[in-house]
């Protein structure tokens, strides 16, 4: 069972594992979302790009940092639905790139709602060489520690 809203640390950070970024990620995600830009998923193509090489949808780094959050088990079971998102893509994510993050819950307050409130973490998404590639926050409705 993850956290409730009272037993987040406030602007306490904490890494994630590493998670490479692989073919068949890119391939799926590509099929998934239909989004088959040369960009992602042909390599002579990229090869021509500004990149070099293939790259990973952002999108799709941004969905598996959120992944590797719940690994830490701060939500599972307690988080009530995603609220909203801010996010910047700062870098390229290429294939066999190793990504983790570092995530820092900013926010935590009670809503209008008995049980429930409003959390902001934010992600510093950074690569195996430590360039940071991608930042954000997510607003998470959450349960509340029961009376």
């Amino acid at each position: 069972m993850g956290l409730y809203l009272e037993d987040f640390e406030i602007n306490v950070t904490r890494r994630t594992r590493g998670r490479t970024i692989g073919e068949g990620d890119v391939s799926l995600f590509a099929g998934l979302v239909g989004d088959h830009n040369p960009l992602h998923v042909d390599e002579e193509f990229s090869k021509q790009s500004i990149f070099g090489g293939r790259v990973a949808h952002g999108p799709l780094v941004l969905s598996t940092v959120i992944g590797l959050m719940s690994q830490l088990n701060w939500i599972d079971g307690t988080a009530l639905g995603l609220l909203g998102i801010s996010w910047e893509f700062q870098g390229p994510v290429k294939l066999g790139d190793t990504i983790s993050a570092k995530v820092t819950p900013l926010e935590a307050r009670p809503s209008k709602a008995p049980g429930r409130g409003v959390l902001k973490i934010g992600f510093e998404v950074l690569n195996q060489k430590n360039d940071i590639v991608q930042v954000g926050s997510i607003v998470l409705l959450m349960q509340r520690r029961p009376a």
